[in-house]
């Protein structure tokens, strides 16, 4: 029950922040890419603001054996950077950079009604459908 509360809780933080620091807003996002163009450097505080927590957490995570609910912390991601990464990540700034959304902005966009969010969503789905597949071909491929 507990863990219930503390994710619907931070679920809506997450997302109240998304709203109030404009990160649903796909202009602002496409403002904040175009760094060689009309930049628009206020979602630096939005990172700013996402690191420092996100440093404070992971620093009292070293000091601890588990989480307030009594779960065990995962083990940290392997600092290995390797083919799957970086086309992941080139396809997801890809998607970023395009639509000025990124998936938790993109649920919290529905909000706001219309048919861009939605279809964005769909195509992410069917992006998350397809992605194992097409990592083995490329596993596959690497190792050949």
């Amino acid at each position: 029950m507990l863990r219930s509360i503390l994710a619907a809780v931070s679920g809506g933080l997450f997302g109240a922040g998304l709203l109030v620091s404009g990160m649903t807003d796909t202009t602002k996002v496409q403002g904040w890419l175009d760094v060689f163009g009309d930049w628009d450097p206020t979602l630096a505080f939005v990172l700013g603001g996402a690191i420092l927590p996100m440093a404070l957490a992971w620093y009292i995570t070293t000091r601890r054996a588990q989480s307030l609910v009594g779960t065990a912390f995962p083990a940290p991601p392997e600092p290995k950077l390797g083919h799957n990464l970086v086309i992941g990540s080139v396809l997801f700034g890809a998607g970023w950079g395009l639509v000025g959304l990124c998936p938790g902005p993109a649920i919290a966009s529905l909000s706001w009604g219309g048919t861009g969010g939605i279809v964005f969503i769909l195509a992410m789905v069917g992006g998350m459908l397809v992605a194992n597949p097409i990592r083995a071909r490329i596993d596959q491929v690497a190792a050949a």
